[in-house]
């Protein structure tokens, strides 16, 4: 069986006077021999009911726990009324609602001192009108921050929206938008006026942007038949030089039509595809013919590659290496004979590059990390970092030396245990801080 909740200091008296029967519930009821459960009163004796199958001391007991469920909610009525929790409304509705209880109780207990301490709560209601005021007020407060919290949010999205009116990305604006506006949506209202000024400047702000995008797309449509026929001309061009010869220069006018080709702009898809498909034709012809001819000269390339090939290991031999301004323009030097010698086998020349590449990515490597090293800025940093941490770490023990005197062993551990962990971050932070020259 537990104990009841203690009523406030105004209804104590009565509260102490029913937590009595908890050490002799049968101070205030008994059970008769044919098990029916009757509770004292100052009127006399009262029937409350029976615990068919169980004993006297269970059916006391359980009506017992009765009188305590009704007692406690008692006491927390008065509880919430004293702190506040309870417009009067609601209190005096709650103390008509105890009285009725009460009267009609079927539980063993002193129903007198119960029945005196809800006729205590009444008075506690105006007593504390104060408090349900400031709750009021407080809730009032709370709704207005509230508004304004709103008002910020929808005020930054109406911002926002008014910033992009004239974005030319096309896409991600119209998605940003898209997006502004769910957030819109599904922000709380505000007030109908408040609400009706910001939705027009939001509204006129993606109306705006819509508009400016679709005029947009209409000149591209107006322009597309321009960017066709300009197109048309670099295919035909292509077409005719896809007989040619002349390697280099015809190599370099296939390039400079590539490069027309992209400042043409984008036609209709469908057309830029065809057309596109024609040009790589062409293209791939004269490509594919210069290649043939290339082939015919895998003597000379045969030579160049012995020659490339005896030279690749003069240039891996830099590393590794101590003096890096020392290597780097030793490899300058052998990377000046490397490009003289002529044309390589294709399929030997990327091989061949990635191997040079390596050494010179080992260089700028080393390059950038003695810059690192010597980097002012980054040292001072890593200085700070080191300070900060040192300073961490006296306080920490000078904290767990205090809590220690005074006896406060826990704080002492957790400020030691703060500072072993910040010890291993100095030790980190001094070992960063060394790499610096």
């Amino acid at each position: 069986m537990t104990e009841q909740n203690p009523l406030p200091s105004q209804v104590a008296p009565q509260v102490s006077a029913a937590s009595a029967l908890i050490g002799d519930p049968s101070q205030f009821g008994r059970v008769a021999e044919d098990g029916t459960v009757y509770v004292r009163t100052s009127s006399g004796e009262k029937a409350v009911g029976s615990y068919p199958g169980k004993s006297a001391e269970e059916a006391l007991a359980y009506f017992v726990r009765k009188f305590e469920a009704l007692a406690s909610e008692v006491a927390l009525t008065a509880a919430r009324i004293t702190s506040g929790a309870m417009v009067p409304d609601d209190a005096y509705e709650a103390v008509k609602k105890l009285r009725q209880q009460v009267r009609e109780l079927n539980g063993v207990g002193d129903l007198d001192a119960l029945a005196a301490s809800v006729e205590q709560i009444e008075p506690l209601i105006e007593g504390h009108r104060e408090k349900f005021e400031a709750k009021k007020e407080a809730e009032a407060a709370a709704k207005a921050a509230r508004r304004e919290q709103v008002l910020v949010e929808k005020e930054k999205i109406v911002a926002e929206a008014e910033s992009l009116a004239l974005s030319e990305s096309w896409k991600a604006t119209g998605e940003r938008l898209k997006t502004l506006l769910d957030e819109w949506k599904s922000a709380p209202r505000l007030d109908k006026k408040t609400d009706g000024d910001l939705w027009k400047r939001f509204s006129a702000s993606r109306n705006k942007f819509d508009k400016r995008r679709r005029t947009h797309f209409a000149s591209l449509e107006a322009t597309a038949t321009v960017v066709s026929a300009a197109k048309i001309a670099i295919v035909e061009e292509a077409e005719k030089l896809s007989k040619s010869t002349d390697w280099v220069a015809t190599a370099r006018r296939f390039k400079a039509l590539m490069d027309s080709w992209k400042a043409a702009g984008r036609g209709k898809p469908k057309d830029d595809a065809k057309l596109w498909a024609r040009f790589k034709v062409a293209q791939d012809s004269f490509f594919a013919a210069k290649n043939a001819d290339l082939e015919k000269r895998e003597v000379s390339m045969g030579a160049n590659l012995e020659k490339r090939e005896a030279l690749l290991p003069k240039i891996e031999a830099l590393v590794p290496f101590t003096d890096v301004k020392a290597a780097k323009n030793e490899f300058r030097e052998l990377m000046r004979e490397w490009e003289k010698i002529g044309i390589t086998p294709r399929d030997k020349r990327a091989a061949m590059d990635a191997r040079v590449h390596a050494v010179e990515s080992a260089i700028k490597e080393a390059e950038a990390e003695l810059w690192r090293k010597s980097d002012p800025a980054a040292k001072a940093r890593a200085t700070d970092v080191v300070a900060q941490l040192s300073s961490a770490i006296e306080n920490y023990e000078a904290t767990a030396a205090k809590a220690k005197a005074a006896g406060n062993e826990k704080k002492a551990k957790e400020a030691l245990e703060s500072a072993e962990a910040r010890k291993v971050w100095l030790a980190e932070a001094q070992k960063n801080l060394a790499e610096f020259s």
